[in-house]
């Protein structure tokens, strides 16, 4: 018999210590937070509410990118389908470059003015900031593709403008203005006020 042998019991008993001292001193294996990769208020996942106001003055546009060109026509077509058409485009993220879509800030009326319930051409800060005195809703379509969405215009003449304009009339007509709506990115950000869902729990 091995003089220096331990006897079974001992031996296990050894390793469970060693084990329960891992865990309580952080051991790399045993330690290991299980919540930590999938925590979205880990300091490496980017608030996507942080970045400034996506309506807010950035890069200089000209105005003759928003106003209407001369001898302008806009596309003709069924008032329902355009503005069938214009709510399907009011979510589609493709539409920008940015990943935004139209929704991503008027989901649920957000971000609009109480000047949205004028009839337009009114006057809108986005538009007053670049020397827009008075804008039309097509007009503030493709400033908003512009600001918002980093994208370029689209054609006067497409079905694309003719359906957002359709659909944001119809949303316009049943507007009302209230309170300063809160930041439309608020309501998604995964590290707003809810707890941590891997802080401990009290027993």
């Amino acid at each position: 018999m091995n003089p220096y042998a331990k006897p079974r019991n001992t031996r296990i008993a050894a390793m469970i210590s060693s084990g329960l001292l891992a865990a309580a001193f952080g051991g790399a294996a045993l330690a290991a937070n299980p919540c930590a990769p999938k925590n979205p208020c880990a300091a490496k996942a980017a608030n996507p509410c942080a970045a400034k106001n996506p309506c807010a003055a950035g890069a200089k546009i000209d105005p003759k990118q928003v106003l209407r060109p001369a001898g302008y026509k806009p596309y003709k077509g069924s008032k329902a389908a355009l503005i069938a058409e214009g709510e399907r485009l009011a979510k589609d993220a493709k539409l920008s470059t940015n990943g935004a879509a139209c929704m991503t800030c008027h989901q649920g009326n957000n971000a609009y003015q109480a000047t949205f319930a004028k009839p337009y051409p009114h006057a809108v800060q986005m538009a007053t900031d670049i020397g827009i005195k008075k804008i039309n809703l097509d007009e503030m379509i493709q400033l908003c593709m512009l600001k918002p969405m980093a994208a370029k215009p689209l054609p006067w003449d497409s079905k694309e403008l003719a359906s957002l304009a359709a659909y944001f009339g119809e949303v316009q007509k049943g507007y009302k203005p209230g309170a300063a709506m809160a930041n439309p990115g608020a309501a998604k950000n995964p590290c707003a006020a809810k707890a941590n869902p891997c802080a401990a729990k009290k027993m």
